[in-house]
């Protein structure tokens, strides 16, 4: 499977962006990372093909993740942003059972190659 990220750019503070991760196969859970220049990746959300969904602090309230199946491709709906939400944010995709509640970036075998956010105050 290959992944594709797309919907990135630049917004000012309290603004909203949708991200796509567009995938060229059936997947599991799909989750989104990111990771801001000089820090270490971090999770933010994840979803499974039935839509069980899962939230970092950070993203909770602000961010929805959904899936078209039909389409193969997950969206991270990302409102009242802030300028901390700047960074490069990368979909994963993984079958193995219990995949999106892991959490971690090793467990991650598949990955696309990244779309820049950048928040401005």
């Amino acid at each position: 499977v290959l992944l594709a990220e797309s919907g990135g750019g630049s917004v000012q503070a309290g603004g909203s962006l949708r991200l796509s991760c567009a995938a060229s196969g059936s997947t599991s859970c799909v989750t989104w990372f990111r990771q801001a220049p000089g820090k270490e990746r971090e999770w933010v959300a994840s979803i499974y093909r039935d839509g069980t969904s899962f939230y970092s602090d950070s993203a909770k309230g602000r961010f929805t993740i959904s899936r078209d199946n039909a389409k193969k491709t997950v969206y991270l709906q990302m409102n009242d942003l802030k300028p901390e939400d700047t960074a490069m944010y990368y979909c994963a995709a993984d079958d193995t059972y219990g995949a999106c509640e892991t959490r971690s970036v090793t467990s991650f075998d598949t990955w696309g190659p990244g779309t820049e956010v950048t928040v401005s105050s």
